[in-house]
């Protein structure tokens, strides 16, 4: 079915393509509007229900991943989620996730932002699409640090893990060389 010429979808789940899941009313029902890198949907699923699903498919929990940025950044309120880090997938929301009007953004797709008029921010993607936020720069900005670092954390320790791992593999390698 299409809507405005939007698809719409029952459900959704987000990808590495995936840059901005919006709220849209349609009817006078809470759906979410999500802006992929080659195309737009209209979802029959609020926005924090998207995150909350994409967190299911990828293996953890919403509630999983909230304390996991809490543990690794110390974030509590309007937290960042590591959705999928292995892929790089990581949101950020704009307000309240519980508010209607939160917004939730892929950091990796946010090429560069300035702000706007009314404690409004222009956010403009890597693909040379942008959207209006009704969020302070500042706020945005806040935002978009936690998530960046919320990443480099992450990083770091998934690197450290995995050179921990090539040393006790050459260490194994070398000590049935010299068996």
């Amino acid at each position: 079915m299409k809507v405005n010429e939007f698809i719409i979808l029952n459900h959704f789940v987000v990808s590495r393509y995936t840059m901005a899941i919006l709220p849209y009313l349609l009817n006078n029902d809470l759906y979410a509007k999500v802006v992929e890198e080659d195309g737009e949907y209209i979802v029959k699923q609020t926005p924090l229900d998207i995150i909350r699903h994409s967190c299911d498919y990828y293996g953890c929990s919403f509630q999983g991943r909230k304390e996991g940025t809490k543990a690794v950044i110390g974030i509590t309120h309007k937290a960042p989620i590591a959705i999928e880090p292995s892929n790089e997938i990581y949101f950020f929301p704009t307000a309240s996730p519980k508010d209607s009007c939160c917004v939730w953004l892929s950091h990796m797709h946010v090429y560069r932002y300035e702000p706007a008029k009314y404690e409004r921010t222009v956010v403009y993607f890597r693909n040379g699409k942008s959207v209006v936020l009704d969020v302070s720069c500042k706020s945005f900005i806040n935002q978009l640090h936690r998530t960046a670092q919320l990443r480099t954390k992450l990083s770091e320790r998934m690197e450290a893990r995995e050179r921990k791992l090539q040393y006790i593999y050459r260490m194994q390698q070398e000590k049935h060389v010299t068996e």
